[in-house]
């Protein structure tokens, strides 16, 4: 298993990094949807705090895997994309870098302006980015449903984009970040020439 990436297709720290993220975004919604559907006691409110530092967790993660792409050679797009779908194909991407930044730092806002603190899983406290501000708290909490909205889209477009690859134009863009697959186009075997 190949851990840094190829020309062909990225390695395990790449799709380690891509799958996590996708799976704790998906845990977000669920906490948060658990959340909501429950009155005020204890259990919603350990909820909110497993959600918070599973956004703070996705952050970081975030960061590690931006750092992990710029040190690290990235498969290029296939050469049969038109040049519109070779600037979607960019501006996606970095609408979704940009998308899971957003997200775990709104919340965290949202919540010190709304006077909550951002514990770490009950290990830490992690400092307030402003002060106390209701009018503040509102906004963020909008705008923190409104990137969720938009992370949603752009993921969409993403995974549509993705599969349209694979059922379709029957290349490797999608099995290059799948775990535990082979290119389908393989290289020629070189020749043994003794």
């Amino acid at each position: 298993m190949q851990l840094k990436n190829t020309a062909e297709r990225y390695g395990a720290i790449a799709k380690l990094f891509h799958w996590t993220i996708v799976a704790l975004i998906i845990a977000q919604y669920i906490l948060i949807e658990r959340a909501h559907d429950l009155p005020q006691s204890l259990q919603k409110l350990k909820l909110y705090t497993y959600h918070k530092s599973v956004g703070i967790t996705i952050l970081a993660l975030a960061v590690l895997r931006l750092l992990w792409r710029w040190a690290n050679t990235v498969p290029p797009l296939p050469p049969t994309l038109r040049p519109v779908e070779s600037v979607l194909a960019r501006v996606t991407h970095v609408a979704l870098y940009a998308l899971i930044f957003a997200m775990p730092l709104s919340g965290w806002i949202m919540s010190n302006a709304e006077n909550f603190p951002v514990s770490y899983f009950g290990w830490f406290t992690l400092p307030s980015l402003v002060a106390p501000d209701r009018s503040l708290g509102e906004l963020m909490e909008e705008t923190h449903e409104l990137l969720f909205i938009a992370l949603l889209s752009v993921a969409l477009l993403h995974m549509a984009a993705a599969l349209k690859h694979h059922f379709w134009l029957k290349d490797d863009v999608l099995r290059r970040m799948l775990p535990f697959t082979r290119p389908r186009t393989q290289p020629p075997a070189k020749e043994n020439r003794q």
